[in-house]
């Protein structure tokens, strides 16, 4: 399909989209309208993470008891850069339309922190405005806004929660510093006044960007699993997660491509969860095929499928026994969705589970079974075997000593850099 066919299918979806919304009482204005239907030509996902339910989580987070009067500072590092940026909000798990007076967008001071850049704060639009009420269950984009962003650069988000919102929308497991203030300082460059930090995102979904170099459009690469893709037992505020790792070793080799992770700690192919999200074949397209500039995604799941029958964790209890051909029958599913959109899906053994709180009998032997499916199907444009990369070769039942964070199911920074040099780049 040509670029201008495109278009017009595009504008003719968002038509009918804005026909329903306002059927509904929703407004969508004409400039949300131009913005939604180019976003598929000119845009590419830089960063990305999978909208969760407000839940617990592991660690203490905010997302249970929401803002009001608040100001949220998240810093996120984008792997492609460009000449404009935009945000992407999501409020898929709130009841209630979530309602932002004020955002800014801005180089980060440093690699981290709650500082950002003299001379870069950005004020964020929405259809022309400062502020705007995303609709309960909904999500949007900003406007762009004119910031010249280099890959692998920080990038510091604020949002001002002047209203009450009730339970947030998040990514539980961010591996990195979020912020929060009293009152509206979305326009501060210096990080005095926020005082409080946890270890997720909230309402924050992406970040892209576009007017960068023209042979990396187009190109985009996710990353879609569980807690092994989202960065479990990865460094905090290094982006050390396996996303990172293949980001810069495409950089490096000399073909750089916007890589973004879509991985939820916990997550499973066939079964939805309060805590780790919504099962695969439920999420793959919002979190992965409607990415703007997306080519390819690698699929990494079925670990927690198999492995939450043998622990004695409560998280996910009663946790179904489920069998290769189930979890074999869950991977087609994503491989024929893949295939109707004209994406290349590129799928993963599972690493070895040796000595973790998953193994056992029968989770070993659904491991074995589906690890060869991968192998030899060819189902699946191409592969990556993780178990091979990473198993120890005196057990390769268990992750190598080195590659292992300590919990002989996820791996360490130096784990995630070997699975990042397991992929053939030429089956990407």
């Amino acid at each position: 399909m040509s670029a201008a066919a495109r278009k017009t299918l595009a504008r003719k979806t968002v038509v009918a989209t804005a026909a329903l919304a306002l059927t509904a009482g929703l407004a969508v204005t004409s400039a949300q309208a131009d913005n939604e239907s180019n976003s598929h030509d000119s845009w590419s996902a830089a960063w990305a993470a999978a909208p969760q339910r407000p839940s617990t989580g592991f660690k203490a987070n905010w997302s249970e008891s929401g803002f009001s009067g608040q100001t949220l500072r998240q810093v996120v590092r984008v792997t492609a850069g460009g000449d404009r940026a935009r945000i992407r909000l999501s409020n898929a798990y709130g009841p209630s339309p979530l309602h932002i007076a004020g955002a800014t967008v801005a180089r980060t001071k440093g690699t981290k922190g709650s500082a950002v850049e003299d001379g870069s704060v950005r004020r964020l639009t929405f259809g022309g405005k400062p502020s705007v009420t995303i609709p309960a269950y909904g999500q949007l984009s900003s406007d762009a806004a004119e910031l010249d962003l280099k890959p692998f650069e920080s990038v510091t988000v604020t949002l001002h929660l002047k209203r009450t919102t009730g339970p947030a929308t998040f990514h539980a497991q961010s591996f990195a510093t979020s912020y929060r203030a009293d009152g509206d300082h979305i326009r501060d460059t210096g990080g005095g006044a926020f005082k409080e930090s946890t270890e997720s995102w909230y309402y924050l979904s992406g970040v892209d960007v576009t007017g960068g170099p023209r042979e990396h459009a187009g190109k985009g690469v996710v990353l879609f699993g569980d807690s092994i893709t989202d960065g479990f037992a990865s460094s905090t505020d290094l982006n050390r997660r396996w996303s990172d790792a293949l980001a810069g070793r495409l950089a490096k080799a000399g073909t750089p491509r916007p890589v973004v992770n879509e991985g939820i700690g916990g997550n499973m192919v066939l079964n939805d969860s309060a805590w780790y999200g919504d099962k695969s074949s439920t999420r793959f397209r919002r979190d992965a095929l409607d990415l703007p500039g997306v080519s390819t995604v690698v699929v990494l799941e079925g670990l927690n499928d198999i492995g939450f029958s043998e622990t004695d964790k409560p998280t996910y209890k009663p946790a179904p026994v489920v069998s290769a051909r189930e979890l074999i029958n869950g991977h087609r599913t994503l491989i024929r969705e893949a295939h109707a959109e004209g994406k290349r899906i590129v799928g993963a053994t599972l690493l070895p589970l040796g000595g973790s709180d998953h193994y056992g009998k029968h989770a070993a032997a659904v491991s074995d079974a589906f690890n060869t499916w991968v192998r030899t199907s060819g189902e699946y444009d191409a592969y990556v075997d993780f178990d091979k990369a990473l198993a120890d070769p005196a057990d390769p039942e268990r992750i190598r000593p080195a590659y292992d964070s300590g919990d002989h199911l996820h791996p360490n920074d130096a784990g995630y850099a070997a699975m990042a040099r397991a992929v053939d780049i030429d089956s990407l």
